[in-house]
């Protein structure tokens, strides 16, 4: 519903101050409740209940109902507003992202979805508790001190000394917190990074029987995470001692000076004269809402920390300098069947050898580990920025204005399978009936009749039940599904048996033989072997085979 709506900007801050100003108006209904109710006590305290006195409860019951709406309505829009600013605040991180062709500084896919999901949740309580107390604290001591002040100089000077030693405490501790705060975030990102590299080499963990070292590898993650947390924890339990203590002594020293001038052995203090009942009792029931915004503050102080921490790691994020994923020009050019020619292309201190691909072409990319291959497959399919040089496609610059178009005509293959948490066929048409032509291209038939509801079977975010050449079937037939001229494939055949392998191969040729142009990254010596051509990237630039 909130996303439906977006706010502004200006209407979020709107809204939070209103919120915080509805907080305070609650905090300000206090001082007549008390007048009120001290009034009562002390004309009861001289004769029997009259009928003014029995009808004044009323109207302290329709005070506490007056503070109580707008209390709720306070704590409605605050929650309100903070459920937009962090929806808009995942979006931004989602948004971004989708636009940037390098990781992130602070961590992979584990950290950023722990930042977009977990640590933003910080912000919450930062919004609806810190803020809101943080406006009473500037308000309502300062309200309750001139009323202590206008009936006893001496209640003043005990809320003075007081009231201003728990802020400088706070300061102290809030110091110690915040860096605790940040670190407990760094733990969580790595941990969620961990989590997230673990579960993509679940497998081949399994087959080399490191599962001990890798449960103990979590273990050890967990226990640093958990020392964070506790340091956290241990500051804001130091807050809070240090606040009940300087209250509960403010509190005190009210309700002794109070308890002595009311019985007569206390002749100072009071402005003209003795302290008379009602002022004694309205006194008594200010002094702990004088502490009470000041105790509110120190409750929501590690929140403050934590969403501190939080906020500046997210800033960090949005100044990092990080190239732009090519893409977001207006120019719908059907470049399907496209020549593609690449000149002087560097990328990442690696210069790349000039060549061409005509429409029909298969050829291999092949080299060392780190010698570029992976990165030339998402230079030419638009998902890199080359640092100089050119990708031409038949003439035409491989740029922003024409990079979303190339990429709607070509088929990606990437070397790690990835899947949506939806159906079989969702995961290769995203919504589109599969074509049977696909089905027989990628050899789906005996998966899809192994799975228990065909191709509406849900795969899990990993594919979770698909062997290895299974999921490198389906990530085919996704490449395969809108029928593209080119098809770019790094490491096809990777960690496959050799009949799967096999297929995969014969499935490529089959695609390569009907006219499609196939380029592929791989080490398999029998792929290359069956290939047209073959570029090597660790050879002296210009050779080929």
């Amino acid at each position: 519903m909130l996303a439906a709506q977006p706010l502004s900007e200006h209407s979020l801050k709107t809204g939070e101050r209103t919120g915080a100003l509805l907080a305070v108006l609650a905090g300000l209904i206090w001082p007549l409740q008390a007048a009120l109710l001290a009034w009562v006590m002390a004309e009861l305290l001289k004769a029997p209940a009259t009928a003014p006195v029995l009808i004044a409860p009323m109207g302290f019951a329709a005070l506490a109902v007056v503070r109580a709406l707008i209390d709720v309505s306070s704590q409605r829009i605050l929650a309100e507003a903070a459920d937009v600013r962090i929806m808009a605040l995942r979006s931004e991180i989602v948004a971004r992202e989708s636009t940037l062709s390098q990781d992130s500084r602070f961590g992979n896919a584990g950290a950023l979805a722990a930042m977009a999901a977990e640590k933003l949740e910080a912000v919450r309580p930062w919004l609806l508790r810190y803020k809101p107390a943080r406006t009473k604290a500037a308000v309502l001591p300062l309200v309750i001190f001139f009323l202590a002040l206008w009936h006893s100089w001496a209640v003043a000077v005990v809320l003075l000394a007081a009231g201003p030693l728990i802020p400088v405490f706070m300061a102290l501790v809030g110091w110690a917190a915040k860096a605790a705060s940040a670190r407990q975030m760094v733990e969580v990102g790595a941990l969620s990074d961990l989590l997230v590299d673990r579960l993509a080499a679940l497998s081949d963990f399994r087959l080399i029987g490191a599962g001990d070292a890798v449960i103990d590898g979590f273990a050890a993650a967990s226990d640093s995470l958990r020392d964070r947390t506790m340091a956290v924890l241990r500051v804001a339990f130091l807050s809070s001692t240090v606040l009940e203590l300087f209250s509960a002594i403010g509190v005190a020293m009210v309700a002794v000076w109070v308890g002595f001038s009311l019985l007569g052995e206390l002749k100072w203090g009071a402005w003209g004269g003795a302290l008379s009942p009602i002022a004694g009792i309205y006194l008594l029931l200010l002094a702990p809402d004088y502490f009470q915004p000041l105790r509110d503050l120190a409750a929501a102080w590690h929140d403050r920390a934590a969403a501190e921490a939080v906020l500046q790691e997210l800033q960090d994020w949005r100044t990092e300098d990080r190239p732009l994923r090519m893409g977001g020009g207006a120019t719908d050019a059907d470049l399907r069947g496209a020549e593609v020619y690449v000149s002087g292309l560097h990328f990442r201190n690696r210069r790349y050898p000039d060549l061409t691909v005509s429409p029909g072409d298969s050829l291999a990319i092949i080299g060392s580990s780190g010698s570029g291959k992976t990165s030339l497959l998402r230079l030419l399919a638009g998902l890199e920025r080359p640092d100089r040089g050119a990708i031409l496609l038949n003439d035409q610059m491989l740029d922003d204005d024409v990079a979303e178009s190339w990429r709607a005509g070509i088929g990606w293959m990437p070397q790690a399978p990835h899947f949506l948490d939806r159906s079989l066929r969702y995961n290769i048409g995203f919504g589109a009936r599969l074509d049977p032509a696909v089905i027989d291209a990628a050899q789906l038939h005996g998966v899809l009749a192994a799975l228990p509801e065909g191709d509406q079977t849900r795969l899990g975010a990993r594919g979770a039940g698909l062997s290895g050449g299974e999921a490198r079937r389906i990530t085919l037939a996704r490449a395969l599904h809108g029928a593209p001229r080119l098809l770019l494939a790094d490491e096809p055949t990777a960690d496959l048996d050799a009949q799967t392998a096999d297929e995969i191969i014969d499935s490529l040729l089959a695609f390569s033989a009907a006219g499609g142009t196939l380029m592929v990254s791989t080490h398999d010596p029998k792929l290359i072997a069956r290939l047209d051509r073959v570029i090597r990237l660790d050879a002296p630039l210009g050779d080929s085979a």
